[in-house]
């Protein structure tokens, strides 16, 4: 049973630095995938950042330069570190896991989701 547990999120100030973490257990070699999300009041999930089993990442624009996703395959922990943070990334962060060969930023094709860590980013 593959269990995701986010953790690192809080409140900070604009311009600041968050690093959050995702302990992954369960998984298995069907998993391709691995990203991040976020969703806000009112809006849809976003996907943030993604990165495959080869080490590959993928962004969302407006994170690009700010935020760096990375996993330690030993310890099974997937981060992300957020510098930089602004008032619209605060939202609800979620990580999540595929076993879709296309590493991407669609929620829908992500299998495995953690219950989320909550960022607050306050002008």
């Amino acid at each position: 049973q593959v269990k995701l547990v986010e953790s690192g999120g809080g409140s900070v100030q604009v311009g600041g630095s968050l690093r959050l973490s995702c302990a992954a257990s369960g998984l298995t070699n069907s998993v391709h995938c691995m990203g991040w999300f976020r969703q806000a009041p009112g809006k849809e999930r976003e996907g943030v950042a993604a990165i495959d089993s080869a080490g590959d990442t993928n962004y969302v624009d407006s994170v690009k330069g700010r935020f760096t996703i990375s996993k330690d395959n030993v310890k099974n922990i997937l981060y992300l570190q957020m510098n930089r943070l602004k008032p619209e990334d605060t939202a609800m962060y979620y990580c999540a896991a595929s076993e879709s060969p296309f590493c991407n930023l669609s929620p829908s094709k992500y299998n495995y989701w953690g219950q989320g860590t909550q960022v607050t980013v306050s002008s």
